[in-house]
This record gives C-alpha cells, sequence and structure tokens, in this order.
C-alpha cells in the first residue's frame, strides 16, 4: 500500500486546504475497494505492476485533484493545482526576502528611518506583483494550451503518460511519526555529542581546533576578540549539555525511536540565545584592538567595517531562524487543529 500512500500525498498537495483530509479519505475509501475487488477477483494480492495500471487508470494526482477544484475562467481545472501551489510557494519566499531586506539589510545600510518605512510599506506592492507575474504566466500556458495543443510540449502528471513509479517517497509526516531510528543510531548520536562537547572544552586551551592556522594569525594582529564571545561560548557549552541530556533520558525512557518535534522546536528557541547575546554586544563590538592608542588611527576603519559585517551575518541567521521556528510552530498548530476538527 506504500504505493498508494504516495499517490494519495501527491494529490492532496494540490487540494483546497480545508477539504483535503475529507477528499482523501474519500479517495482512499474509494482505491482500497477497488483493490479489495480486484485481489478477490484475482485470488491474490495485487503486484507493482498491476497496482501501477490502476493508479495509471485513476489519472495523475494533478487531475485526479482539478475535479474536486470550483470552475476557473482564467486558468482551467487542469493548471488551477499547480497554479495554486506555485502561488503559495512564490507568495512565501517574496515575503520572507522582502522582510530580511526591510528588517535586517537595509537599517544597517541606509541610515535613518524612513528607507525601513517606505519598504514596509512597499511590500504589500511587491506581493501582488508576484501574486500578478505568477498569474500572468499561469494564464498564458492556459491560453496556448486550449489553443494550441498541438504545438505546447506536454507537462509531466497532465498527461496520461506520466508513471506512478514516478511518484515522490512518503514526506515524513505523512508516514506518521517521521523515520524511525535505531537503537544504534540513537546511541551514536549521544557519543558524537559528547565528542563534539569535548572538542568545544579544549577550545579555550587550544584555539588551533577551531580557527586553524587563523589562530597564529589572530595571535600577531592588532585584533582581539571581544568579551561576548565568551559569553557566547559558555551558553553553547550549556545547550550542548542540555541536548547531551535530553538524549539520554529519552534512551532511557524507551522514546528514542522517533525524533521528538517538540523537542527540535525548543532546541531551535533556545540556540536563538547565543545569537541574540552576539545581536545586543554593546555597541556591536566583536572585534577589538589590542593597543587602542596605537593602532586606532590605521585599523580603526577596517575594524569598524569588520564589526558591521558581523552583526549584519548575524541578524541574518537570526532573522532565518525566528522565521524557521514560526513556520514549525504554525505548522504544529494547523496540524493540531486539524485533528480538532476532525474529532470534532
Amino acid at each position: 500500500m506504500e504505493l498508494l500512500d504516495r499517490y494519495l500525498q501527491a494529490v492532496k498537495k494540490y487540494l483546497p486546504t480545508r477539504r483535503q483530509d475529507d477528499i482523501i479519505a474519500e479517495l482512499r475509501a474509494n482505491m482500497e475497494s477497488q483493490i479489495e475487488d480486484k485481489e478477490s477477483e484475482l485470488g491474490r494480492p495485487l503486484t507493482q505492476g498491476e497496482m501501477e495500471d490502476l493508479l495509471r487508470k485513476m489519472g495523475s494526482p494533478l487531475k485526479v485533484a482539478s475535479r474536486y477544484q470550483p470552475q476557473q475562467y482564467l486558468i482551467g481545472p487542469t493548471f488551477f493545482p499547480m497554479y495554486v501551489y506555485v502561488m503559495r510557494v512564490a507568495l512565501l519566499w517574496a515575503f520572507i526576502i522582502t522582510v530580511i531586506v526591510t528588517a535586517v539589510v537595509i537599517p544597517l545600510t541606509t541610515p535613518g528611518a524612513d528607507e525601513v518605512f517606505a519598504s514596509l510599506f512597499r511590500i504589500p506592492g511587491v506581493l501582488i506583483q508576484v501574486a500578478g507575474w505568477v498569474t500572468l504566466v499561469f494564464a498564458m500556458i492556459e491560453f496556448f494550451s486550449t489553443r494550441y495543443p498541438e504545438k505546447c510540449p506536454t507537462i509531466d502528471g497532465l498527461t496520461d503518460k506520466w508513471q506512478p513509479s514516478s511518484l515522490p517517497p512518503l514526506d515524513k509526516d505523512e508516514a506518521g511519526r517521521g523515520k524511525r531510528r535505531s537503537f544504534t543510531q540513537a546511541v551514536a548520536e549521544i557519543v558524537f555529542g559528547c565528542l563534539f562537547l569535548a572538542w568545544l572544552l579544549l577550545i579555550p586551551h587550544y584555539p588551533f581546533l577551531l580557527m586553524g592556522p587563523g589562530a597564529l594569525y589572530l595571535h600577531g594582529s592588532p585584533f582581539l576578540l571581544a568579551p561576548v564571545w565568551w559569553t557566547v561560548y559558555v551558553w553553547v557549552v550549556i545547550l550542548n549539555i542540555a541536548q547531551i541530556l535530553w538524549k539520554c533520558f529519552d534512551l532511557a525512557s524507551g522514546n528514542w525511536e522517533y525524533t521528538n518535534r517538540i523537542q527540535r522546536m525548543i532546541n531551535q528557541a533556545f540556540g536563538l540565545i547565543p545569537i541574540i547575546l552576539l545581536l545586543t554586544a554593546p555597541g556591536h563590538i566583536y572585534v577589538s584592538l589590542k593597543n587602542p592608542a596605537v593602532d586606532q588611527l590605521r585599523y580603526g576603519h577596517n575594524l569598524e567595517q569588520l564589526n558591521n559585517a558581523i552583526h549584519l551575518g548575524f541578524a541574518v541567521i537570526c532573522t532565518i531562524v525566528v522565521l524557521q521556528l514560526a513556520f514549525d510552530l504554525g505548522k504544529l498548530a494547523r496540524e493540531a487543529y486539524r485533528l480538532r476538527v476532525a474529532a470534532a
């Protein structure tokens, strides 16, 4: 039944969000009934080839999903599921990139808050433009494929030549609680975590382990790491110890077989602490001069550029981590809502 699960997963991706579970349940019941009838007729389970033939008769996932879409005029039901999917992805990435540029790059490269506020008001316009271009492209595809089908190249998934064996593998969330880990893998994670912790603890005494030959350059350079790095280092060590202890607890309690999504999001949230400490460093100073009175005139400008670059880099990293955490929380809340609706 794995091929059936992969088929239904591919169909679900193009269905209306609010009706996905109901439609998939209906499709599963109908298809399982057809499979049982066929197996009863043959007196044996279906082979892989026979299962592929049955799915091929049902039609490609895009075509099956198009039957459950409302009637469209600008974009027909055949292309509408793909249009909705591409629109979601395009708007999401357009929003993420615009927010990063507005919240991170512009404040650090352009003095004053006027440009930041102007960029915030431009976000809706950017999203509208992206939606317009996506719609225009699909409207053109619909127009030419309808009026000149013989001149348009075939799109995989929209013709009867698609192969069920080409369906993507099951996603972890669709398959269940995720990919199952062996006991050896769980133990190996703890062992490698301990080795990584030992490496971290040796860095203050042997900087070569972290920076390689760069440690010699730093020792002979006029620059010196700011105290904030040692605070961050302590937090990184504490977080790694906490992760190792958590994994040991899971191993002792028998919860090591599957990855815990809540645990992963908690690790992400606490992993923000060192980044926030760096972003809020006094004066955004990450590197200072060993002898300011002597080297300020020579290296002062380079030092300012270096500190600004480090701050910009960690601001971008923090933004990405926060957006990823927000996405995971939204996905978890969405699944919880679906479960409540299904149970009602």
